[in-house]
């Protein structure tokens, strides 16, 4: 199954982007009367035909729209603090995408190695996740926000905080219910500070541990956000 993304489709007749069109007819070689989806990151799912194969603008016919392709009952939004080695912070959106969230906020905090971020590059990363993982909806990615600004301006219904500390935290999975939505927060490499995790708490956060194990910041985001989508398996 071949899938494009285009975020505005209005019509029967859409016109891939140049990068899409070269995709298309260049490196998947496919030919007039060809059969594709179309994904606009907001839940639209289109089946199309190819009308004209130009390589730089390729026009396609829409034969069938499904609405809420995928919908989910819950709403996930994972807060992490970039690493140092942003391909490990990649490596996480990417999977993050294909198990399952719907809104990313990368958060700096007091022991944050990386300041900064390439909001570009990490959304082309969603966007190709997306498509891959056979989905309709693409994450919200947020700029790098504070963590004490994020913490005060939060409204999800369940707030948690994943802390190693110096003693076992109670595991995240028995504060996730169903159909809820949640707000995840995930350290950087050396972990929150104290300070940090006081002023969540303070905020309406539960602190929580992720297993026995220590995880890397990249790891137990991604096992943070398998956590939330086990908890809302029917």
């Amino acid at each position: 199954m071949q899938i494009f993304y285009i975020p505005e489709i209005s019509g029967s007749s859409v016109t891939l982007s140049e990068e899409e069109s070269k995709h298309c007819i260049r490196v998947l070689r496919m030919v007039q009367d060809d059969k594709l989806n179309i994904v606009d990151g907001k839940g639209n799912f289109f089946t199309c035909s190819i009308v004209d194969p130009h390589p730089k603008r390729c026009v396609v016919s829409v034969l069938r729209k499904e609405e809420n392709f995928g919908n989910r009952s819950f709403y996930l939004h994972m807060a992490v603090a970039p690493t140092k080695n942003i391909d490990r912070f990649e490596w996480f959106l990417e999977k993050a995408t294909e198990i399952g969230v719907d809104e990313i906020t990368p958060i700096l905090c007091e022991h944050s190695e990386r300041k900064t971020v390439n909001m570009d590059r990490l959304e082309r990363v969603i966007v190709a996740a997306m498509k891959q993982s056979i989905k309709a909806y693409l994450p919200k990615l947020n700029p790098i926000t504070p963590i004490s600004q994020l913490q005060s301006s939060s409204n999800q219904q369940i707030k948690l905080i994943a802390y190693c500390g110096e003693y076992s935290s109670p595991h995240a999975k028995n504060f996730i219910a169903k159909n809820s939505s949640v707000l995840f927060l995930v350290g950087p490499e050396g972990d929150f500070s104290l300070n940090e995790v006081v002023e969540a708490k303070s905020n309406g956060f539960t602190e929580v541990g992720l297993g026995a194990a220590r995880l890397r910041t990249e790891t137990a985001a991604v096992v943070a956000c398998t956590i939330a989508n086990l908890a809302n398996e029917p």
